[in-house]
């Protein structure tokens, strides 16, 4: 068996099911190329869930019963929006996650979930965030996945309009200075607070979505490209709160807080009107060459090493240009670069890795999402929570100390306890590492007191852990 097909499997892939690398050993980067573009349609672990609109009306109905009961001053006590609010929030942040997980341990292209994992990271946003607990995994769903089949600039435009983003960055609050709106608001003497310009958005997709922290960008910039994005909201909740503007729960251009008039970006004069104007300045960025540098280092750094060889960094730049940033073309450029079969374990797995490829190497669907997101919660990376828009880091660095290597073996522990004498270790290791298994963990397993601390041994092991 080749070493290019434990590669496959566990670097590229979620990592190896049992049976699954004799099956793909005759052509593993053609296993991989098959899984591009990836499927047509929403994978149906994914379709009955309820989309952004419906939970977010959800929310917003509750809100609406807080405000009316206040409006009529009734005897009855005000329902409690926090707890109500805090039960939804959980509610869809489980039903997300287990079935992101059922999926990612049980699909026969863990290639393209795989992408789909790193560009949601490279797009993140935070369940810490009201109310993103509850949207996180339908933003994934409805932003990331569907398109991927196409170019990086439709992939831009699917996130940055997407509620779940609009809201972790703050957009929907965000008015021009001399829109209409902030205009007749200073007619009347209101407080400058509403007519606040937010920069956040505007300056998350410079720094994080597109150009890089280098990509040549000023602070003029950052500004003036948050006043081009003001307007870009979310139907349903119009001032005051009602259900007023637009489609409740989608996105909403709102051409009465927009800022008007031509604006310069990167040496760039935009003259076009309302929405066209942020659409215009997304696809100059998604065609710069700083964005196409920033990343093919990305996708070099999680696929290949932690310092992934400047040529290939430099070849997928290369192809995202020569492209038009058509995501298939880069990803298979990535699959037919040399640099990323050199190595068998280049990289150190996260723990989010580390969970799925155990669920594959025992080919178990993990049945309750609160046991997953315990158990990457003890590890540190709590699904769909990294806590700021820069996503998880994806170096050892951050994974590799010696109190998270711990955490690793109490899981691993836990899980050899749950299998028991069912299963052989030594077996599963050879099934889902194959060559890549090392004499020193051969033997250790081998001689291990029982299948139980053998497992453990398995799961602990140097090869296990990397990817």
């Amino acid at each position: 068996m080749k070493l290019e097909t434990v590669i496959a499997a566990n670097r590229f892939g979620l990592g190896a099911r049992p049976g699954e690398l004799p099956a793909i050993d005759d052509d593993p980067r053609g296993w991989l190329l098959a899984q591009l573009p990836g499927p047509a349609a929403l994978p149906a672990d994914f379709r009955d869930l309820p989309d952004t609109a419906k939970i977010i009306v959800e929310v917003q109905e509750i809100r609406e019963t807080q405000r009316d009961a206040k409006r009529t001053a009734s005897d009855e006590p005000a329902p409690d929006v926090v707890q109500k609010f805090g039960a939804i929030a959980r509610r869809h942040y489980l039903e997300q996650t287990s079935a992101r997980f059922r999926f990612a341990a049980t699909t026969d292209l863990p290639f393209h979930e795989r992408l789909v994992h790193f560009w949601a990271n490279h797009f993140a946003v935070s369940a810490d965030k009201p109310p993103i607990s509850a949207l996180a995994g339908a933003f994934e769903n409805e932003a990331i996945r569907p398109a991927l089949s196409g170019s990086f600039y439709n992939l831009l435009l699917a996130v940055e309009k997407h509620p779940a983003m609009l809201l972790y960055l703050d957009n929907p609050r965000s008015i021009g200075p001399q829109s209409e709106l902030a205009v007749r608001a200073k007619r009347r003497r209101r407080t400058q607070q509403t007519i606040g310009l937010n920069e956040n958005l505007a300056r998350e997709i410079l720094e994080l979505h597109t150009l890089g922290v280098d990509g040549g960008y000023t602070q003029d910039d950052v500004t003036t490209f948050a006043k081009v994005i003001t307007g870009w909201s979310i139907g349903g909740a119009g001032e005051g709160g009602r259900f007023s503007e637009g489609t409740p729960g989608r996105f909403e251009f709102r051409e009465n807080i927009h800022e008007p008039g031509a604006k310069t970006i990167l040496g760039r004069r935009y003259g076009q009107d309302g929405l066209q104007q942020g659409e215009a300045v997304l696809q100059d960025l998604a065609r710069h060459k700083s964005t196409a540098t920033f990343i093919a280092s990305k996708l070099a750094r999680h696929f290949v090493s932690d310092q992934p060889p400047t040529v290939l960094t430099e070849r997928l730049a290369s192809v995202f240009l020569d492209t038009d940033g058509d995501l298939p073309s880069v990803h298979k450029a990535l699959v037919e670069s040399g640099e990323c079969w050199y190595s068998t374990f280049g990289k150190f797995k996260t723990p989010q890795d580390f969970v799925l490829s155990a669920f594959r190497a025992f080919n178990r669907e993990p049945e309750n999402g609160r046991y997953v997101v315990g158990a990457l919660d003890l590890m540190g990376q709590t699904p769909y929570r990294p806590g700021s828009p820069a996503g998880w880091p994806d170096t050892a660095d951050h994974w590799g100390g010696a109190d998270a290597l711990y955490k690793r073996i109490e899981w691993s522990n836990a899980v050899a306890r749950l299998a028991g004498s069912r299963v052989d270790p030594l077996q599963i290791g050879e099934a889902v590492l194959g060559p890549a298994l090392g004499t020193d963990t051969r033997q250790a397993v081998a001689r291990a007191e029982s299948a139980e601390q053998g497992l453990t041994l398995l799961l602990a092991s140097p090869e296990f852990q990397r990817r």
